[in-house]
């Protein structure tokens, strides 16, 4: 069997948000963002990442919001990732909740 490796980067991983956008997450989505960005960050270290951290884990580590520029209308990747960050929550609420 042949296995083919590539590299990953951070950015493969991360997800960025305009102001506009973030203000539509509430507060679980903000959560679950936090903690799986910051989560993709430390493993990528743990296996030997090695780069300048990335502003987006500063912000996220020292309590500010992440976003990105002022982008007056939203990317269609990170339209996506909210809308699966939208049913992440509504399972984990539901999950939670019985």
């Amino acid at each position: 069997m042949t296995m083919f490796q590539d590299s990953v980067s951070f950015e493969d991983l991360s997800v960025d948000f305009t102001q506009k956008e973030w203000q539509l997450l509430d507060a679980c989505q903000k959560d679950l963002y936090k903690d799986v960005m910051l989560e993709n960050y430390s493993s990528l270290v743990s296996l030997g990442y090695e780069v300048t951290k990335p502003d987006v884990i500063f912000k996220l580590e020292q309590g500010r919001e992440p976003w990105t520029g002022g982008g007056a209308l939203p990317s269609s990747g990170s339209l996506e990732s909210w809308n699966y960050l939208v049913c992440l929550c509504n399972f984990n609420n539901r999950s939670f909740n019985k």
